[in-house]
């Protein structure tokens, strides 16, 4: 899928199941609350969370019925971990050719503010994103337009896209804005996997693709 691409384009990215797997995050602060619960067999408990995650089981519960810790230090250990995450094949190399060719890149994401930005920096993209939003931050979390007009607001700019993957309220905003909007769909991994209950035109991308190395972004023919 092209892209057009110049120095009036704006191209805001989600984050999480659009620039990484959120489900590596998750795995990630399993691994880092196992390692501090038991430090010696750590892969084990590791296994039973995880599996108890899949199975829409309670892993904090089980957590804090079989070791001295709250339910409270285990949800701020949750969030404010740094994670071990890595982007998606092509996120690294689009956005730096977004800015080689003269663009804008952002991200508009919900969420918490520590959480949000120890992933991107985690994903080694804090130099390649001129701007980001969080829920947290300004106070208000998709679809509300605010956290869309900010980004306006920014740039100023002629053309701006929203690529996200949660068609229930990724999209509904841009629309209404007459942004470009693109959805990567979902491979079997998203953490939001209901999009089946949101097949209608206000929450409908303009275009979809597979995965984000479908994505080409290319400078805009004058």
């Amino acid at each position: 899928m092209d892209i057009q691409v110049d120095s009036q384009t704006v191209i805001v990215f989600d984050l999480d199941d659009t620039l990484y797997n959120e489900i590596e995050y998750l795995k990630s602060a399993y691994i880092q609350i196992s390692k501090e619960l038991e430090p010696n067999k750590w892969k084990r408990l590791y296994a039973t969370l995880f599996s108890m995650y899949r199975n829409k089981l309670n892993a904090f519960e089980y957590i804090t019925s079989n070791y001295d810790i709250s339910v409270k230090y285990l949800i701020e250990l949750y969030r404010n971990h740094y994670p071990d995450i890595l982007p998606f094949p092509g996120v690294v190399e689009s956005l730096k050719k977004i800015k080689t060719i003269g663009g804008h890149v952002a991200v508009l994401t919900d969420g918490r503010s520590i959480t949000q930005r120890n992933k991107i920096s985690a994903l080694g993209l804090n130099e390649l994103i001129d701007f980001i939003i969080i829920s947290e931050e300004i106070g208000t979390e998709k679809p509300n337009k605010k956290n869309f007009l900010a980004i306006e607001k920014k740039f100023n700019a002629n053309n701006y896209y929203y690529i996200g993957d949660n068609i229930k309220k990724d999209f509904i905003s841009p629309n209404s804005l007459k942004w470009n909007s693109v959805c990567i769909l979902d491979a079997g991994l998203n953490i939001h996997s209901n999009a089946y209950n949101y097949i209608n035109n206000e929450h409908q991308p303009e275009r979809f693709a597979l995965a984000f190395k479908d994505l080409n972004f290319i400078k805009s023919i004058d």
